[in-house]
């Protein structure tokens, strides 16, 4: 009979599938990846269902899972492709006259975002893009919540001079 941290897996595991696959293209870089990742987090959570505690937030529990299971591939696999932006860009594109410019923009962050070191790129998503807290982040890479609020402060660094740097960071005025 399942206890009720298994039920509570089982139940709401579907509700997170897309942002796992969100946390896992930031991890990889990989639509194809990003998939993996989410299969082996789903098949980690189901076998042990048993480990959660209910009443905790399922998506963390699940996203340290995800998170467990990518840096055992890196460290067993020593190298990692490079990661491939234009099919990070394509899978988070859609098509549609009203969302071009907000396409051109997405992938223009999404690129610079992924110019980030990983721990730096981690870190922005799981606290920008997934809205934990410093506290939440913090726990969840087992650093000081002050090591989250450097990663944040130095890839907000990193960004503006990225920006600043490249055509579409100019002001295009003339002086």
């Amino acid at each position: 009979m399942p206890q009720s941290g298994d039920q509570d897996v089982r139940t709401g595991l579907a509700a997170h599938l897309v942002a796992l696959w969100r946390f896992g293209l930031v991890l990889s870089g990989s639509g194809q990846s990003a998939e993996e990742l989410v299969q082996a987090t789903c098949l980690r959570a189901l076998e042990r269902s048993h480990q959660f505690i209910p009443g905790t937030r399922l998506d963390r529990w699940l996203f340290a899972i995800e998170r467990s299971i990518w840096l055992n591939e890196v460290r067993a696999n020593k190298v990692r492709n490079p990661v491939e932006l234009d099919e990070a860009e394509a899978a988070l594109s859609f098509d549609g006259e009203r969302q071009f410019q907000t396409n051109i923009l997405a992938a223009q962050v999404l690129r610079q975002v992924q110019a980030l070191p990983a721990a730096l790129r981690e870190t922005v998503f799981l606290v920008y893009g997934e809205g934990l807290s410093y506290a939440e982040a913090a726990e969840m890479l087992a650093v000081p919540i002050g090591t989250v609020m450097s990663r944040l402060a130095s890839a907000r660094l990193r960004l503006a001079h990225l920006n600043r740097d490249t055509p579409e960071g100019a002001s295009g005025e003339a002086s």
